[in-house]
């Protein structure tokens, strides 16, 4: 009898199915990846919500926040071995677009993002291409690692944004990538608030050691002017999504500051010009990560600079992928869920 493997299928209605399907073994260039953990991201709950369904219809397994352990590689492959501890940097570029072209390859006019346009993590072994493979040092912990793509999200936001030691920042928006862009911004020096209203996000940022401010009691301009003299931020990160939050990103901006659009709107935000003309401000798009992004990650996370505790509150098995959806949907009290996949 053929060897079947365990996997959670999204099948549009906000449902997911376990299902029993066959394994696979990897071809020319792949690598077959025993998976550990899987994050619980906010595209994923977008697909949850249906609002994706074109994208990646009603068969499809998520998953791209991944740890793991190399189960078998294919012909071809040979910078990592059966055994050693991975992620994946899910993204496949064309390499004949003007973005590869340039060098760009992470936004690639043809990108396929592994786990939304192809089948993705939430499987018991997974099948990348090899170039999408990134070994980790062997006294990482695998639960830890399910966070690297996403503080990958932050270290690529940071990067774009030149921060300088001493400036002051402010994060927009308390959840999971926010809290991963304030830790890289506080880790580089800057001089971190974060905005944020859901009371369980500021009870984990505060308990990080964050400044914070709920914009729904206090005025958050005016918090902000106060702690920087009159100045305003000199870097901001927009992680709401919102149009409150974009409001705030241009009003509470500094002379020349630096703004950086890291969430995704679901909608057209409107977005105050005149303050970009009026005050010279920047404004920075940061969509997902290169290499050097991943590798920061890796670093920080092996060397506990990030705490992966505090902000990992959720921890499921495979079975409960439909209950985890729900509760992240319905009492939104976890900052991090992960799918538990296997025990390695």
């Amino acid at each position: 009898m053929a060897a079947t493997i365990a996997a959670a299928f999204y099948r549009g209605n906000r449902t997911f199915t376990v299902e029993q399907v066959l394994a696979q073994a990897p071809g020319s260039d792949e690598v077959a990846i025993r998976v550990a953990y899987c994050g619980v991201c906010g595209t994923d709950m977008h697909v949850y919500h249906g609002n994706m369904d074109a994208r990646v219809g009603h068969n499809r397994i998520l998953g791209h926040e991944m740890s793991g352990v190399v189960d078998a590689i294919g012909d071809g492959v040979s910078d990592v071995g059966v055994g050693q501890k991975v992620v994946v940097r899910p993204l496949d570029h064309c390499g004949d677009c003007p973005a590869c072209d340039a060098g760009h390859q992470h936004i690639c006019h043809k990108l396929k993002f592994l786990g939304l346009d192809t089948n993705g993590a939430m499987q018991e072994i997974w099948i990348v291409p090899s170039h999408t493979v990134h070994a980790l040092p062997g006294t990482i912990r695998l639960e830890d690692a399910a966070l690297i793509e996403p503080l990958a999200v932050a270290c690529h936001a940071v990067r774009l944004s030149g921060l300088k030691p001493g400036e002051d920042v402010l994060v927009i928006g308390g959840g999971p990538i926010g809290i991963l862009v304030a830790m890289v911004a506080g880790e580089a020096g800057g001089n971190v608030t974060i905005s944020e209203v859901n009371t369980n996000r500021i009870a984990i940022a505060e308990k990080l050691s964050f400044t914070v401010v709920n914009p729904a009691e206090t005025n958050l301009e005016e918090s902000v002017n106060a702690s920087t003299k009159g100045k305003g931020a000199d870097v901001v990160f927009e992680v709401s999504g919102t149009q409150t939050g974009a409001d705030a990103m241009t009003a509470c901006a500094a002379t020349r500051a630096r703004l950086v659009m890291v969430a995704i709107h679901a909608t057209k935000p409107n977005v105050d010009l005149f303050q970009f003309f009026w005050r010279e401000l920047q404004l920075i798009g940061a969509r997902v990560y290169e290499a050097k992004d991943y590798e920061k990650a890796i670093s920080l996370i092996a060397s506990n600079t990030i705490d992966a505790n505090t902000v990992i509150t959720d921890v499921r098995p495979l079975e409960e992928t439909q209950a985890a959806f729900d509760a992240l949907d319905r009492n939104p009290t976890a900052l991090k869920t992960l799918i538990k996949l296997g025990e390695l």
